[in-house]
């Protein structure tokens, strides 16, 4: 099995992380939003415009209380077949191309992928990940803002907080079926006993990275579908980067990609591979830099 992690081990496409010269934002490039907001989005050309309106009221009312505060949306259209990109560019129209970007993938690369497209195209001091189904309420980044506060201070500029819904399981496993809930438990026993030992909950997709912790941990990331928070969160360990865990409000929203036998058993593969590539060297952590 060792042998075969190491002999299949794919690097992440190193372009999205090298130093590019020219006037597109890279993450590289000094910082000049408070806040840039990622969402990667593959067919959710129904339930993105609730996600962005909710997102894009908080921040244009935090903005005008603190006209210091600057932001920016980033959507990433992972190569949807459904009108997903056509809905974002609204939003661009309305508030403006500064404020909400459209980045289009014209293959599906995973949820993994499209976050680190748009954290490599990234302008702010924090970059927040958030889902496009709204399923955590956005004001709850006040509360990851403060578990990162709390973490201060960070260690080479680097710090992380994440969102987690720990303290919802008791209430989500009474309205599951056995074995969803069995997987549940299975999955979750893989993350600890494989990867990552200290975050209860690896999966809830709001995470707030200050701009240095995004660019070490992106760059070395290798998984560009579900597990890839798992070995996000791994990376983060092993560079030793401070993690906090924040409880947030989240409701189950429906229209989940997420098929639950299959693709828990391509995240519990997935994490096997993570521990086995890493520990027979296939996969390296290096520092990046750009000169």
């Amino acid at each position: 099995i060792c042998a075969i992690a190491h002999v299949t081990a794919k690097t992440m496409p190193h372009e999205d992380g090298e130093c590019r010269k020219g006037s597109a934002p890279n993450i590289h490039d000094p910082p000049t939003r408070e806040l840039s907001v990622v969402v990667p989005s593959y067919n959710e050309e129904n339930r993105l415009p609730l996600m962005m309106d909710e997102a894009l009221d908080y921040l244009e009312k935090r903005q005008k209380k603190d006209p210091s505060f600057t932001y920016e949306v980033i959507v990433v259209n992972d190569g949807s077949k459904d009108q997903t990109a056509k809905v974002a560019k609204e939003y661009c129209k309305k508030y403006g191309s500064d404020k909400v970007r459209v980045i289009s993938l014209e293959k599906n690369r995973g949820k993994g992928g499209a976050v680190r497209t748009g954290v490599f195209s990234s302008r702010g001091k924090k970059i927040l990940m958030a889902d496009a189904d709204g399923a955590t309420k956005f004001a709850d980044i006040e509360k990851v803002e403060e578990g990162l506060k709390n973490l201060h201070p960070w260690p080479k500029g680097m710090a992380i907080s994440c969102g987690s819904r720990a303290h919802l399981e008791k209430d989500s496993i009474a309205k599951r079926s056995y074995f969803r809930t069995l997987l549940m438990y299975g999955f979750h026993f893989l993350v600890w006993f494989l990867c990552v030992k200290e975050i209860r909950d690896t999966q809830c997709g709001f995470k707030l990275l200050t701009r240095e912790a995004a660019l070490q941990t992106f760059s070395n990331l290798h998984i560009e579908r579900w597990a890839f928070d798992v070995e996000l969160l791994y990376i983060a360990q092993r560079l030793k980067i401070p993690i906090a865990e924040v409880a947030v409000n989240w409701t189950e929203i429906e229209g989940s990609k997420l098929v639950p036998f299959w693709s828990w058993l391509q995240m519990g593969r997935d994490l096997l591979f993570i521990r086995l590539r890493y520990m027979t060297g296939a996969w390296k952590l290096e520092a990046k830099k750009c000169n």
